[in-house]
């Protein structure tokens, strides 16, 4: 039973010691990186967020859209907006 004991004990001594080291070299390879790296820049902040279209109708409110759609004819038959822009400004009207 002495002898089982002494390697119990000498195991136990062996593997603290290990782990201590271990623990050493971890750090100290930690701080070499660290050092290496230099100081960290913080994440650049994201670019803001175009501004929003103006609010469309909601798409029940029927009587939006047809005073929009009004204007938008009144504005092509002024010469202020050509065929293809008006056709495109009402399909965004229609779609939303």
């Amino acid at each position: 039973m002495p002898g089982l004991l002494r390697g119990v004990a000498r195991t136990a001594v062996v593997a603290g010691t290990a782990t201590a080291v271990s623990n050493r070299v971890s750090r100290r390879q930690q701080g070499r990186w660290a050092a290496q790296q230099g100081p960290q820049e913080p994440a650049p902040q994201p670019a803001p967020a175009p501004p929003a279209e103006p609010a469309a109708p909601a798409p029940s409110d029927m009587t939006g859209k047809i005073e929009q759609l009004k204007q938008l004819g009144d504005l092509k038959s002024q010469g202020l907006l050509t065929e293809a822009e008006f056709a495109d400004q009402k399909r965004k009207l229609l779609a939303s």
